[in-house]
């Protein structure tokens, strides 16, 4: 799917941006690999990495804000594919700064919509999060409705056209302001804090969570919301595989997080189906061919895919283990 394709990547030098660039290059080869961000360091410093890694790689670096639809237009001139990473996702930034979380996080998904469709790009995919689903903090409600938008802007296209799709997943072993970086430093003075205890969280690795857009992009029909069957794991059980020899100071839960994350809820589940590797939540909406996914199994009524009674759980040398790939 990504062989001689023209790729737009928004939020290219973040950590999953980043990721996604060194994977494609190394898995793939395609037609053009654009990356759209707004830092121009972090651009500097991709170019250096890859001018020696992959010297005369077909990579392009654009300067670009997803707020700035005609730029976005320009960028999106012979695209094939767009992945769409772009996002601030700080709970706490986001919480003190709303109206940039609403610019960025649900206006640029407009400005993405409306510019593929306009650039007659073929396929769309959105990266969402657990936190979208029964949201109590910004970040979450932002991306709810960046979701919505998505997979609504299959009506705005024209059949057999622009197609658009979201891949919804956890926390991100590694990432930039993840935990398990914090514990790490933290492990050095001796002492760890930890909201509480008896916190569960999704967990995955960049390569999976790579690996997993890509097949996605590979699959959709457009309209389709992927979840990936992934561990969870206790923020005590965190705790003792990464810094078991230190004292742990409970700071309480910090305002938005929740105790436990769901990653498909119950309303969700009548319009979704299992495969063995994801779950595929459908749309309910009329331009929807219910012969997609036929292939998939429908779950149970009522059916919760949450971090709190998954049995897929973590282990401390599971977790190590991630943490070595990541």
């Amino acid at each position: 799917m990504l062989n001689d394709k023209v790729i737009l990547l928004t939020g290219g030098t973040g950590s999953f941006g980043k990721k996604f660039v060194e994977m494609v290059l190394k898995k793939y080869t395609p037609k053009k690999l654009i990356v759209f961000s707004r830092d121009e360091l972090k651009q500097h410093e991709m170019r250096q990495i890859h001018s020696d890694l992959h010297p005369g790689s077909k990579i392009r670096y654009f300067i670009g804000d997803v707020r700035d639809i005609d730029r976005l237009k320009r960028a999106m001139q012979g695209v094939d594919i767009v992945v769409h990473a772009a996002a601030l996702k700080q709970v706490p930034a986001c919480e003190y700064n709303p109206f940039e979380a609403v610019l960025t996080n649900i206006m640029g998904a407009k400005n993405i919509i409306d510019a593929a469709i306009d650039c007659g790009v073929d396929r769309v995919m959105a990266l969402s999060t657990d936190k979208a689903v029964n949201p109590i903090n910004l970040y979450g409600a932002t991306k709810l409705c960046a979701e919505k938008l998505f997979i609504q802007g299959n009506a705005y296209s024209k059949p057999g056209q622009t197609k658009f799709s979201v891949t919804r997943y956890g926390n991100v072993v590694g990432s930039r302001g993840s935990v398990i970086p914090i514990f790490m430093k933290q492990r050095q003075q001796g002492k760890v804090t930890i909201t509480d205890p008896n916190m569960t969280r999704f967990w995955l690795t960049l390569d999976k969570g790579v690996e997993f857009v890509i097949n996605a992009i590979e699959e959709m029909h457009g309209g389709e919301i992927f979840v990936p069957k992934i561990p969870c794991m206790s923020i005590e059980s965190l705790f003792k595989a990464i810094a078991p020899e230190c004292e742990a100071e409970v700071i309480g839960i910090r305002p938005g997080e929740k105790m436990h994350e769901v990653l498909l809820s119950e309303d969700e589940a009548r319009h979704t189906v299992e495969t063995d590797d994801k779950y595929v939540i459908m749309p309910s909406h009329p331009w929807w061919s219910m012969e997609n996914w036929a292939e998939g199994k429908p779950v149970q009524d009522n059916f919760r895919y949450d971090s709190a009674t998954n049995p897929d759980r973590l282990g401390a040398v599971d977790l190590k283990k991630l943490i070595d790939v990541a």
